[in-house]
C-alpha cells in the first residue's frame, strides 16, 4: 500500500507527470484551467468519484443533494471527492459546508470541473480544493450527481474510484492504480536523479554537462 503521507511530503505533480510520460501515458494531468484555491495546498489521496448531469427544474418533494449528500457522509480518511460536473459553467457544487463536512471525515481534499464558491472561508480553513473556476451558483436546479464511485472524466482525463490524486500549485495528476506501483518506484527514483541535478548546476557545473550526465531536464 502506497505510504500517502511520504507521497505528499517528498513527491510533487510535475514529477509524475514527467513519469507518466515517459511510459506512454500522456493524458494523466489535469488541465491548468484547474487551479488550487491556495497554491500552499497539496492534496494526496483516493478518488471517490461522482458525475453530475445538468437539470433546469427541482421537481417537488425532491432532495436535489441527496447523492451529494450520501456520499460526502460516506467518506474515509485520505479519500478526495471528484465531481464531474461537465463543460456547461452553470453549478458551483462545492462550498464551506461540504468542505467541513469532508474535512472532519478525514478526506485529503476536493476536486472538480466545476465552480466552488465560500472561498474565503474554504481558504481560511486550509481544506485542499481544486477547481475549474469560482462562481455563486447552488447546484440546486442547475445540476446533480446521478454516478456516485463510477469511472468519470473531470475535465477530460479519466478518473476511476480509487486512482491515486495529486495536486500542488503546478496542478493535479491522476495516477490510475493499475500502474501506480511502477510509476511511484520510477518517481523515487527520478527524485534522486533531479536531487543530484540540481546540486551539480548549484555548483556551477554547464546545463549542457549535467543533462549529458543525468539525462533530466
Amino acid at each position: 500500500m502506497a505510504d500517502l503521507k511520504d507521497i505528499r511530503t517528498r513527491l510533487f505533480a510535475s514529477l509524475l507527470s514527467d513519469v507518466m510520460d515517459g511510459m506512454g501515458h500522456m493524458n494523466n494531468a489535469l488541465p491548468p484551467t484547474i487551479r488550487p484555491l491556495d497554491d500552499a495546498s497539496v492534496m494526496v489521496g483516493r478518488a471517490r468519484t461522482a458525475l453530475f448531469m445538468d437539470v433546469y427544474e427541482v421537481k417537488g418533494g425532491e432532495n436535489p443533494y441527496e447523492n451529494e449528500i450520501a456520499l460526502i457522509d460516506s467518506l474515509q480518511p485520505d479519500q478526495i471527492p471528484v465531481f464531474s460536473c461537465g463543460k456547461t459553467g452553470r453549478i458551483a457544487p462545492w462550498g464551506e459546508l461540504l468542505s467541513t463536512a469532508s474535512s472532519v471525515r478525514g478526506a485529503a481534499g476536493a476536486l472538480m470541473d466545476g465552480l466552488v464558491r465560500d472561498i474565503r472561508a474554504i481558504r481560511k480553513m486550509g481544506f485542499p480544493v481544486f477547481h475549474g473556476g469560482i462562481g455563486p451558483l447552488d447546484s440546486k436546479g442547475r445540476g446533480k450527481i446521478m454516478q456516485v464511485d463510477v469511472p468519470v472524466e473531470c475535465a477530460g482525463v479519466r478518473i476511476c474510484p480509487g486512482d491515486l490524486i495529486f495536486g500542488d500549485a503546478d496542478g493535479v495528476v491522476v495516477v490510475p492504480q493499475a500502474i501506480e506501483a511502477e510509476v511511484l518506484a520510477a518517481a523515487y527514483e527520478k527524485l534522486k536523479g533531479e536531487k543530484s541535478t540540481l546540486a551539480d548546476l548549484q555548483a556551477g557545473i554547464s546545463l549542457g554537462a549535467v543533462f549529458a550526465k543525468y539525462g533530466i531536464l
